[in-house]
């Protein structure tokens, strides 16, 4: 049934513990996805594999983030696990916790590690909601998201009340969707809208691919990383139908932004159009949907109490 506007309300405000009209508790927009990194390599080593010519930029520390996210409103973001430390989820976590109440996190583990199922709840309780998987160079991706220690984290991460976040291309969409019906008592969170339009216009098989997750009740989308997707160009308006065609699958209640930092702010862009395409300049999107896409939903999924 239809909710009516009051009722919507009424629950949103349930859902969050304040009003979700923006700019009624200005300065309180969610950033869903960034990336944070030191060149302090010798207290916080890169893995094996990275140099520190690898790290483009080669600093991006809290204190540069908030120089970007805070005159826009964002007071809190989910830290996504930087490639460059793979498995040491050390940085991250010294960052939560320097910085109490403004950071998640979604952290990288090995799932094929004996002992992965113990160290998703010790990262659980250190207050990480969500873990990474993404193929890399895999080619076998059945393999890959068919293997026992997938299973264990998919299994685990559902018992915990966390997400798993899968960084993947469209090809992978038909497989994601399968884990969804094997295990579909856990949280998943697709990142970027699943790179539809990062190597050309999206194809309508691929966009159908991600909007077929939403009849997995909770399977969200992160509407994020617009210097990269479609024509790659500010204000980026030419993402309008893919996001309204998300909002009308998911509801705005399972879509949240996300900038991509730092990606979002080299190369000539800037945070402040990409929070501005949801904030100010897509007119199909209601207060309240903007609501629930730029804090109510992250919020839900990333800042809510685990079971440990």
């Amino acid at each position: 049934m239809k909710q009516t506007r009051r009722s919507f309300l009424a629950s949103a405000a349930a859902l969050t513990g304040c009003s979700l009209l923006p700019g009624s508790s200005k300065g309180d927009w969610i950033d869903a996805h960034v990336h944070v990194w030191t060149p302090d390599v010798e207290k916080y080593p890169l893995a094996r594999g990275f140099a520190v010519s690898d790290m483009r930029p080669p600093s991006f520390t809290p204190e540069q983030l908030f120089a970007h996210c805070k005159p826009e409103g964002v007071s809190r973001i989910v830290l996504i696990q930087m490639s460059y430390y793979q498995t040491d989820n050390s940085y991250m976590l010294d960052m939560m916790r320097a910085h109490p109440g403004v950071f998640s996190g979604v952290a990288i583990v090995d799932e094929n590690a004996e002992d992965v199922a113990a160290t998703v709840r010790s990262l659980v309780k250190r207050g990480v909601r969500g873990f990474r998987i993404n193929p890399g160079k895999e080619k076998n991706l059945s393999a890959w998201l068919g293997s026992p220690g997938m299973a264990t984290l998919w299994k685990t991460a559902a018992e915990l009340r966390v997400s798993v976040c899968p960084l993947i291309n469209p090809d992978t969409l038909p497989l994601l969707d399968k884990m969804c019906e094997w295990y579909p008592e856990t949280s998943v969170v697709v990142d970027h809208f699943a790179r539809l339009g990062m190597a050309g216009p999206a194809k309508p098989e691929e966009v159908q691919g991600l909007l077929r997750l939403a009849r997995h009740a909770k399977t969200h989308v992160k509407a994020s990383a617009f210097y990269a997707l479609g024509a790659k160009k500010a204000p980026y308006l030419d993402m309008g139908p893919l996001i309204r065609q998300v909002r009308d699958a998911f509801g705005p209640q399972r879509v949240m932004w996300a900038s991509d930092c730092p990606f979002q702010v080299e190369h000539g862009h800037d945070y402040h159009h990409s929070i501005a395409l949801i904030r100010d300049r897509l007119d199909f999107l209601t207060a309240e949907e903007k609501a629930w896409m730029l804090r109510g939903t992250a919020e839900k999924v990333f800042f809510s109490s685990a079971a440990v």
